[in-house]
């Protein structure tokens, strides 16, 4: 094929994509629409149960004086049986379709990035400008999930994560499309692909921690106004997503660990591989360009939030917010530095 090809067979990639990520995106929303009719406990996500009723036992009575003895129902045969409720079973095979329509999804996610990198005359890696790194970012988000998808049990995020890597891929297409060119002289170099490499994976895994959080202070803030009912157990209970959510420590732990994961990725690319490409493309280590300045501050931030958590004790509302401070100043990074300091930053291509 030629580097053209390669091109349109991208573009086609990345809509076809698009179209089965939205696909999955309904097939979790209907299994979502489904479990809504089964109330769940609210705090840890599993269907409620009714408690277990004791048999009737001998009522005792007094009639005029005299005791009065209930005698057991006379059986002709065996009791009927309590239709059987399928709710489940839809709910579940739904699930099932969204699942293999997000790994399809995936995998023509990846056809798109493997051949915009080949489009490029001589063949390059396929993040040099904004649009790229965003395809490949929001392939990273995907396959980041259904990797942690049977460890973490991660179903619940399944609409938030197809969500979102549709939304970003149409504003990717709409906003950042540009047709493939050459890498800049600063970009020829084996660093471009260790550091670029390290901050995609970073940026993936961030962005999941942040679903995370974000997912914790709602169900928190739901939980306090109230919108779960009591149940005869004494639990909460209620319906509907916020419901069939995971418990809150169950989300914090989820949000901690893939941002303690992130944690030395982005440090290795912003403080280690990203100065020594600099020195390489540049002649210095640092050179308090805005984006290097920016990727200093999420550093920081996420240092701070590890810090607190390992110090401190930190968890919950406290370490959620600061999460999402941290994947504020990380997103200002990538798109915020383009738009407001323009040419005004060496890292304007990307």
């Amino acid at each position: 094929m030629s580097h053209e090809q390669f091109e349109v067979l991208s573009n086609q990639a990345v809509a076809a994509c698009a179209v089965v990520y939205f696909l999955a995106l309904l097939a979790h929303l209907a299994q979502w629409a489904v479990e809504r009719k089964v109330p769940v406990t609210a705090s840890t996500g599993e269907p409620a149960r009714e408690p277990a009723r004791e048999p009737a036992r001998a009522a005792v009575g007094a009639v005029a004086g005299s005791a009065v003895r209930e005698d057991p129902p006379v059986t002709t045969g065996a009791a009927p049986a309590a239709p059987y409720d399928h709710t489940g079973d839809r709910a579940d095979r739904f699930g099932r379709i969204g699942l293999a329509l997000t790994v399809v999804a995936a995998a023509i996610h990846l056809v798109a990035v493997v051949s915009r990198g080949l489009a490029a005359d001589p063949a390059r890696v396929p993040w040099g400008n904004m649009y790229e790194f965003t395809l490949t970012g929001t392939l990273v988000v995907a396959a980041g999930y259904l990797l942690l998808y049977r460890k973490f049990s991660l179903s619940w995020l399944a609409p938030i994560v197809t969500g979102f890597v549709l939304v970003t891929l149409m504003a990717d297409v709409l906003l950042l499309y540009s047709p493939v060119t050459p890498l800049r002289d600063a970009l020829q170099s084996p660093w471009l692909v260790i550091h670029v490499v390290a901050a995609i994976i970073a940026t993936g895994a961030f962005t999941i921690g942040g679903m995370a959080s974000v997912l914790y202070l709602v169900k928190e803030r739901w939980l306090a106004r109230g919108h779960a009912t009591g149940h005869a157990t004494g639990l909460a209970t209620g319906r509907g997503y916020l419901a069939r959510l995971p418990g809150l420590e169950a989300l914090d732990r989820v949000a901690y660990r893939t941002q303690a994961f992130a944690f030395p990725v982005w440090t290795f690319a912003a403080l280690i591989a990203g100065p020594i490409w600099a020195k390489h493309a540049w002649g210095t280590y640092w050179s308090w360009d805005p984006k290097e300045v920016w990727a200093f501050i999420t550093w920081v931030v996420y240092a701070a939030y590890l810090h607190a958590r390992a110090t401190a004790g930190w968890k919950g509302r406290a370490a959620a917010i600061i999460a999402l401070i941290g994947l504020a100043t990380l997103w200002f990074n990538f798109i915020g530095i383009n738009f407001f300091f323009g040419q005004g930053s060496m890292h304007s291509y990307a």
